[in-house]
């Protein structure tokens, strides 16, 4: 006799190509059924032209014949709709894709990428992390992992990356591939390329977020990235100047066009004003004020914190141990409250918008 539980335990063992997760997990396998001998389930594709369809049915096949011989096992091929399929293609185990942009170098954007991603998972919440910035990748030497090189797992027969996990984020990085010194010297194209290698090609596991540091302005990487998943919203890191301000105006305003259409969560103002550590209470605003505020306007977001100039933050980034894990309370609070309201605006935006769609490509 053949029973469900047991051919369920099967299943478990077969893993989707695209996510390198069990079938199981991913909610794949509909309409189970046991007739004697007859083991009947549909299996849930993103679309009919998904490739290693044919890999998975005798994957799911041999899973079950292997224990239980005797049966007969039919496997049902079917599709989401063209609206499932436009919103879930890709890393459909993350529930929520940030981007943290900027309008030019230099604004700290890598530094708060770290400490939201951080300050989500401090909140409880499973997080990963893509350094997407192809030319500067610093988040290998903000976490000390210099050298660290991601591990490759097959997953019917192709190679895929695994991310390396850190404090328990789950990150990949080209500063993993490459040596520290190497320049990276790279066309639209291959640009492109590497980004969907880290979305496509890496078995990430299940996410309540995935925050992704792009480079600074606007260019082929971030043109890619909206045509490959569905951005559940942007993050605008600024200072007070008004250039940085001027800059990140223009990177706000690829994410609003029309078609592409990707929410702006909010804004960070960095480098808000210096506060001497022998002087917590005393603020010197370097750079001026208002930057972020007037950011905010333009965009009809909200201002996710204000990040104050302290020694430590720099420290705590060249020593591979990012601010929001050291003892200073000024900085943790910062970046928690940065993490706190960015979890909030969220969870408003799912509430109240439709998700994100994929990017369609112009032929």
């Amino acid at each position: 006799m053949i029973e469900e539980k047991k051919v369920v335990e099967a299943l478990c063992m077969v893993n989707d190509p695209q996510t390198g997760q069990d079938i199981i997990t991913r909610n794949m396998v509909t309409q189970l059924k046991i007739e004697e001998n007859n083991v009947n389930l549909t299996l849930m594709l993103p679309s009919l032209n998904f490739e290693g369809k044919s890999e998975l049915n005798f994957a799911i096949i041999g899973a079950i014949q292997k224990i239980y011989p005797q049966a007969n096992v039919n496997v049902h091929l079917s599709a989401q709709t063209q609206q499932a399929q436009k919103i879930n293609t890709a890393l459909p185990q993350v529930k929520n894709i940030i981007a943290v942009a900027s309008g030019k170098g230099g604004v700290g954007k890598s530094t708060v990428a770290v400490n939201l991603a951080l300050g989500l998972k401090a909140l409880g919440a499973k997080v990963g992390l893509i350094d997407a910035d192809l030319y500067g990748p610093s988040i290998p030497t903000m976490f000390g992992l210099q050298g660290q090189r991601p591990k490759v797992a097959t997953v019917y027969g192709k190679p895929r990356l695994t991310p390396i996990e850190s404090h328990g984020l789950h990150i990949m990085s080209i500063g993993f591939i490459i040596e520290p010194e190497q320049a990276v010297v790279l066309r639209g194209p291959r640009l492109g390329g590497i980004i969907k290698q880290f979305i496509q090609e890496t078995v990430w596991p299940d996410l309540d977020y995935i925050v992704i540091d792009l480079p600074p302005g606007t260019g082929d990487i971030q043109l890619t990235l909206v045509q490959t998943v569905p951005v559940t919203g942007a993050i605008i890191v600024t200072t007070p100047q008004e250039v940085a301000v001027v800059d990140a105006v223009k990177a706000m305003n690829m994410f609003l066009l029309s078609n592409v259409n990707v929410p702006i969560i909010g804004v960070v103002e960095n480098m808000s004003w210096f506060t001497p550590k022998e002087l917590p209470n005393n603020k010197y605003y370097l750079f001026g004020e208002g930057g972020g505020k007037k950011l905010v306007k333009k965009s009809g977001s909200m201002l996710l914190g204000q990040v104050p100039i302290v020694q430590g933050i720099r420290e705590a980034g060249d020593q591979g141990q990012p601010a929001i894990l050291g003892h200073e309370p000024i900085i943790k609070e910062a970046f928690m409250n940065v993490a706190k309201n960015t979890a909030r605006q969220i969870a408003v935006r799912n509430d109240m918008l439709p998700p994100t769609k994929i990017v369609g490509m112009k032929s």
